[in-house]
């Protein structure tokens, strides 16, 4: 069993995937044998139907899907504004970036989403995709997650992370329900925030257009931002000796890192660690951005 490793920034981070997907497949060597790209998600700057993080996407969606085309990696739409009302399901160019990437090459290609009007829409609308239940539910309780799994509609689910060491009920499950299940490895949210869904509506509200305050988070580590050596340590983090020791021999192999409203820089120590083996992270920072004449001070 291999794990799948589900990437922030579709449109976000094209510049990085333009440069990292050729790198991937020429010099499979560099990479872990254990792992592979399961899909790339995101969303352009200023979509209706986008929620979970404000998008920022800049890369043009024809440019997009054909590098996803080209490398055959599933994209996925993150479609996750849980706000939606039946006058959004017309909107232009959520509809033409779903006949975009429905039917983009052979590989399929999915939808992340939290409401339910609109994969029902979806669904009769543009039934080639594959759908993704959206962490930004916030089903924090076992019995909410066993109820979603069970849910034919969806070919994934992505569990709160704070789900991702329940051991006692994940490893009782069917081997069907622990192969849908995708678990968020690199949340740096604090463990006990009791404001996610109020976090989330808030972005919905925005991509939405609607006037509104910014939420404020409550965490004391909020002011320094995301650090992925804060992540590291919060105790729903799944590292790479978490995927090859515990899930994967469990019967659990896809996993989601986040990061589509954080730096390119951030996002390339993401795939330096989860995919990359270490003798050769060099290789690749040197392949992507590091030369002799790169001045940081």
């Amino acid at each position: 069993m291999k794990a799948h490793y589900h990437l922030p920034g579709l449109f976000e981070f094209y510049e990085l995937y333009r440069l990292f997907l050729p790198l991937y497949r020429a010099h499979r060597e560099y990479f872990y044998d254990w792992c592979e790209i399961g899909s790339i998600y995101g969303a352009p700057a200023d979509c209706l139907w986008g929620g979970g993080r404000v998008g920022f996407g800049e890369a043009k969606a024809d440019e997009v899907a054909m590098l996803m085309r080209e490398y055959g990696v599933s994209s996925r739409l993150t479609f996750s504004n849980s706000l939606l009302r039946a006058e959004h399901l017309s909107d232009r160019s959520c509809n033409a970036l779903c006949a975009l990437f429905e039917k983009n090459g052979e590989t399929k290609n999915g939808v992340i989403l939290t409401s339910e009007l609109l994969l029902g829409y979806l669904r009769q609308h543009y039934p080639g995709f594959y759908f993704v239940s959206s962490t930004t539910k916030v089903l924090t309780s076992f019995d909410q997650l066993d109820a979603e799994l069970g849910r034919t509609e969806f070919d994934a689910v992505v569990p709160d992370f704070r789900l991702n060491k329940d051991f006692e009920h994940l490893l009782a499950l069917p081997d069907e329900k622990k192969g849908k299940l995708e678990f968020l490895c690199n949340e740096c949210c604090d463990f006990a925030c009791a404001e996610r869904r109020a976090c989330y509506e808030n972005v919905s509200r925005k991509n939405l257009g609607e006037s509104c305050a910014d939420h404020i988070c409550a965490s004391p580590a909020a002011a320094g931002g995301y650090r992925f050596s804060a992540a590291m340590k919060n105790p729903g983090f799944i590292g790479i000796g978490d995927i090859q020791n515990v899930y994967l021999p469990n019967g659990f192999s896809h996993f989601k890192l986040e990061g589509r409203s954080l730096g390119s820089a951030i996002v390339l120590e993401f795939l330096l660690y989860y995919l990359t083996k270490p003798e050769y992270q060099l290789n690749v920072r040197e392949a992507i951005y590091l030369d002799s004449a790169l001045d940081l001070f």
